[in-house]
């Protein structure tokens, strides 16, 4: 069964932005770059059959102009147990939209509803037991200033992952351009 998620690939230019905010966190299991993203859905282990309906169903999306995104800052999600450091997403209007329609198509090709509420974000590094409230918010404290990036999404991208590890490689299955 493929474990697979709907995301906004991030453009080399803006993962390389934020190269800057790689190292310096005990406990801390690095995303590469490459696999830098925004998801919209994540629709875990799928058997194929459903794999290839979520396929059909996205490829009925409809068009829309390019859609800008914001990493406006750093975050962790976990809070007393911290699991992942995060370049935050300012959540806007139309990447609601585009979130709430991965949803709706999802769900028509068969998959069970989404039951954790859309925080869009780029994980940047899954967190171990190692990484303490103390230790995350130190970190955070000593970050680099974290200047906003913007980039423009065109399309949205169907990726699998590996099953046993999560955090990549993540391979391109499918794209379903806006326009």
């Amino acid at each position: 069964m493929p474990r697979l998620f709907t995301a906004l690939g991030l453009p080399p230019e803006i993962a390389a932005g934020l190269a800057p905010f790689r190292g310096g966190l005990q406990g801390a299991r690095w995303i590469e770059p490459s696999d830098h993203h925004v998801t919209l859905r994540f629709l875990g282990n799928v058997p194929v059959a459903l794999a290839e309906d979520a396929v059909e169903a996205l490829s009925e999306m409809r068009a829309r102009p390019a859609l800008e995104v914001v990493l406006d800052g750093l975050s962790v999600f976990g809070g007393d147990k911290p699991r992942a450091l995060l370049a935050s997403v300012a959540a806007n209007a139309d990447l609601m939209d585009l979130q709430a329609e991965q949803e709706r198509l999802i769900r028509r090709a068969g998959a069970e509803p989404e039951r954790r509420r859309f925080v869009p974000h780029v994980t940047l590094a899954r967190l171990r037991r190692e990484a303490t409230p103390e230790t995350v918010a130190m970190y955070l404290s000593q970050a680099p200033i974290f200047t906003p990036l913007r980039f423009s999404a065109t399309q949205v991208v169907l990726y699998s992952a590996r099953d046993s590890t999560g955090g990549g490689p993540y391979v391109a299955e499918a794209a379903f351009p806006f326009a």
